[in-house]
């Protein structure tokens, strides 16, 4: 389970702001996840949960947005929606499709105390 790795990385990350930025707490924390990183949500709640105990973030809101994924097709030059990677394309049915959204993995806002 990765995600537990990555519940571990952020809040080393959130201990790393926290110093340079002079806060103490979270609060509540946004989170931007894409169906193509490879990250199971409910997993990383959970596991966010377990390892936020006795650190700033312990009973800080995790909020997870969910960023569709978009590929462009090099077959019909246009932006398509894709669930997965190695999708073909839902107007053509090319599998020239390359990624402009749904990889990330990103803190995308704080608040905090």
């Amino acid at each position: 389970m990765h995600e537990m790795s990555i519940a571990e990385g952020v809040i080393q990350l959130l201990e790393e702001q926290a110093q340079a930025q002079h806060f103490s707490r979270v609060k509540t924390l946004w989170l931007e996840v894409g169906p193509l990183a490879s990250v199971d949500v409910q997993a990383l709640s959970f596991c966010f949960e377990a390892v936020s105990r006795h650190t700033l973030a312990e009973a800080a809101t995790l909020n997870i947005i969910e960023v569709p994924g978009l590929a462009w097709c090099l077959g019909c030059e246009g932006q398509v929606p894709i669930r997965q990677r190695f999708d073909a394309c839902p107007d053509c049915g090319s599998y020239q499709l390359q990624v402009i959204q749904g990889d990330e993995l990103r803190v995308k806002e704080l608040e905090v105390d």
